[in-house]
């Protein structure tokens, strides 16, 4: 659910510019994808790390945006991980359908006693942010 105040992903599609609109956003569920976000980029905020990279030409089709998420113990237990898990999912959902770019794989990384504590709309600016500033790096 998405919480009030924040626009779900699909409103106001259609806009011109908008890099991923028509793009399929899946889920990152191997390993060894996880590891190749690790060496790419990284762009740092309060509630958490995002890891992007740009897929290779050989890899899996350039037509979609593929994220992954993820939460050490640090994060807390079980419960605290997966409601880290969830928000990331949500500012997700919100923000790359209007900033995400196809043909990246992007890994959101939960960070202890601040994902869960950060308010959501901060959440969905950080990532709105670091998303601006990875595709603005020279590559």
């Amino acid at each position: 659910m998405t919480p009030p105040g924040i626009p779900v992903a699909g409103e106001n599609a259609g806009s011109a510019g908008n890099p991923a609109v028509g793009v399929s956003v899946s889920v990152i569920k191997k390993r060894a994808d996880f590891l190749r976000a690790a060496r790419a980029s990284r762009q740092a905020t309060l509630g958490f790390v995002l890891q992007a990279r740009k897929r290779k030409s050989d890899e899996t089709p350039h037509t979609d945006i593929r994220i992954g998420f993820t939460c050490s113990k640090k994060v807390g237990n079980a419960v605290a991980r997966n409601r880290a898990k969830r928000r990331l999912r949500a500012a997700a959902q919100v923000v790359l359908g209007r900033s995400g770019v196809a043909g990246w794989d992007y890994v959101l990384i939960g960070r202890a006693q601040m994902t869960v504590t950060v308010p959501m709309a901060t959440l969905v600016e950080d990532l709105q942010t670091a998303l601006t500033i990875i595709h603005q790096e020279p590559r």
